[in-house]
């Protein structure tokens, strides 16, 4: 439920506090005095879209906020903990609208994007306002109504989902309908391409491979000559070599080490060299000896490399690439071959998601055709108690497969009879404004008490209504507030008569700006407030007594 309502800055609001109770709270005013504006601020606090416009006169932007208590939402409380937003059993919502039109979301605190004030909004309150009446009229309206009261949201997720599928498949196969020229030409460019890359086949790794192996046998002659040279250099000449000239060295060193010991290190390092010397002329002399001039293996891999050069740069790839493009293409090819069991697949794809969706959607027309008449049956016992005594109400349930939707297949239309005698027609050719507002408040009062939301507003939903009729709507929003709070804005003393706590709202002016108050009313105030909207701004003692006898308290 709600507990309270801050509004700084919004329309002619300068700054609002409001608390909210249990059971039926009751709002009224003069008429023009703003009593629907603090639910437009909450609203906002739901996700209702905003604009610079609502920032009152003179002030940088809107901040509200609104104060909700979670004993009784457990929807609401296991969302928050789902999306690390809880903080105990309380939560507050909170919007801010800055002067750009840009708006910020808040809940307990964190920032957050407004599709998940609107989210966790559904799950707290449910706002139903004055033109509700004319929403009665349209069938999507009259079938979201039925699925309330029905309350079995498992079977319509169900519905949604095999809908889903069934409409996936469907557009997965009209894809492949709808790229098939296209498909066939890719086919054939594929065929083109496969044909030269099939008949040189290429192999990952090789290109590297055989441009090292061809580096080195097209210049084997200049290795082999550099490689003897070296071994000369290192050990075999007969005068000077790298071999002799160490060794001269070294017992140089190993003469003056007698002399100072410090030179036994640089020993050392000059008999490691000595050895490394020797190993490396040994490496040397068989790479030399294992050398071979090819002139037709030069001649193979040389037209090898080239011929990979050239496949390379007509497919836009580096040489070492092609491998990779070549069973890319092949896979690619593999893949439009087997298009035909796949076109297969996918109409027993929509054959098979159609029978489930359609099964589902059997189970939902049968639901509604039972919950149809037991809410048919009270929505004519209260039209009864609304002062149409010879009223009757009516669902017509129409199960058409073409129709199939997220929703199921039906058709579902309100049908009534005003006066004895009277055919049942549709609603919207039958009953007058009064009449259909009498209607529209019997069926949101039954299908409200089906909601698991614990706080359902009535923005003026009694217009066109009066006399004992209203009396009787206040008992019937009263009865409503025993299992869930209940906030009505109302020009009808009969209802204000009826709740547990009232406010009214006043719009005062200073000549230069004006703002609109609101304020809890006690016996006194409810009193004379009740005397104002049977007589007008003069009270007198007879208005007063007979408002004495609308407040129940």
């Amino acid at each position: 439920m709600i507990t309270q309502l801050a509004i700084n800055n919004f329309a002619i609001v300068d700054q609002l506090l409001v608390d909210f109770t249990t059971g039926m709270t009751a709002i009224t005013g003069e008429t023009g005095a703003g009593k629907s504006i603090a639910i437009d601020a909450l609203g906002l606090c739901l996700g209702n879209r905003s604009d610079a416009s609502s920032i009152r006169s003179g002030a940088d932007r809107v901040d509200i906020s609104a104060n909700f208590i979670l004993d009784d939402t457990p929807a609401a409380f296991s969302w928050l903990a789902e999306n690390q937003l809880d903080e105990g059993n309380e939560c507050i919502l909170r919007r801010v609208i800055n002067q750009d039109g840009r708006s910020k979301a808040f809940i307990n605190g964190r920032a957050v994007p407004i599709s998940q004030l609107k989210d966790l909004g559904q799950m707290l309150i449910q706002i139903h306002g004055q033109h509700e009446h004319q929403r009665l009229l349209r069938s999507d309206y009259q079938q979201f109504l039925l699925n309330h009261y029905m309350n079995d949201p498992t079977l319509l997720a169900q519905m949604n989902q095999a809908y889903k599928q069934w409409k996936e498949a469907c557009r997965a196969y009209q894809q492949y309908e709808a790229s098939k020229q296209e498909r066939d030409a890719h086919i054939q460019l594929l065929q083109y391409q496969l044909k030269e890359l099939n008949e040189f086949s290429p192999i990952e790794g090789e290109y590297q491979q055989i441009d090292e192996e061809y580096k080195r046998l097209s210049n084997s002659e200049q290795l082999i000559n550099l490689s003897n040279q070296s071994v000369m250099l290192l050990e075999e000449a007969d005068e000077y070599n790298v071999s002799n000239l160490l060794n001269s060295v070294k017992n140089s060193i190993q003469e003056l080490s007698e002399l100072d010991p410090t030179l036994i290190n640089i020993y050392s390092m000059l008999e490691e060299a000595s050895i490394q010397i020797k190993e490396a002329s040994y490496e040397l002399r068989h790479y030399s000896e294992n050398l071979e001039i090819d002139p037709e293996r030069v001649m193979q891999l040389e037209q090898r490399l080239s011929k990979q050069i050239t496949l390379a740069r007509k497919h836009h790839v580096a040489p070492e690439a092609l491998p990779e493009l070549y069973q890319n293409l092949l896979a690619e090819f593999k893949q439009y071959n087997q298009q035909d069991e796949q076109n297969e697949r996918l109409k027993e794809d929509i054959a098979k998601y159609y029978v489930i969706a359609l099964e589902i959607a059997n189970k939902l027309h049968q639901k509604r055709l039972t919950i149809s008449k037991t809410l048919a049956k009270k929505v004519t016992t209260i039209m009864h108690e609304l002062s149409m005594p010879n009223g009757q109400f009516s669902i017509d349930i129409n199960f058409d497969e073409n129709r199939l939707n997220e929703d199921g297949a039906n058709q579902v239309t309100f049908l009534v009879s005003t006066n004895a005698g009277q055919n049942m027609q549709p609603l919207a050719k039958v009953a007058s404004g009064g009449e259909l507002s009498r209607i529209a408040l019997a069926i949101q009062v039954l299908t409200a008490k089906k909601m698991d939301t614990p706080a359902l507003i009535f923005d003026e939903i009694d217009v066109g209504i009066s006399g004992s009729t209203a009396a009787k709507v206040g008992q019937l929003l009263k009865q409503l507030g025993q299992s869930t709070q209940v906030i009505t804005v109302t020009h009808l003393p009969q209802v204000a008569g009826h709740a547990n706590q009232h406010y009214f709202v006043s719009k005062q002016t200073n000549g230069k700006q004006t703002t609109t108050d609101m304020q809890q009313l006690d016996i006194s105030g409810r009193l004379h407030e009740l005397a104002r909207l049977l007589g007008g701004d003069k009270i007198t003692e007879a208005t007063l007594a007979n408002a004495k006898e609308l407040l129940i308290i």
